[in-house]
């Protein structure tokens, strides 16, 4: 991919998004990731991997 090519690449989907709702928020981004993150690990959260 060329740079400054309109297509994104998977993180930068979940940074968009992190972003986004942070505006929403009124919080910075990094901010949110790491409140999310104690969050999952408060609650023993665990992602489910699908390998093909």
């Amino acid at each position: 991919m060329r740079p400054g090519s309109s297509s994104r690449l998977p993180s930068d989907w979940t940074v968009a998004y992190f972003k986004d709702l942070a505006g929403e928020f009124g919080m910075p981004y990094q901010s949110l990731i790491n409140l999310y993150l104690r969050d999952c690990a408060v609650h023993h959260k665990k992602i489910a991997l699908t390998w093909a």
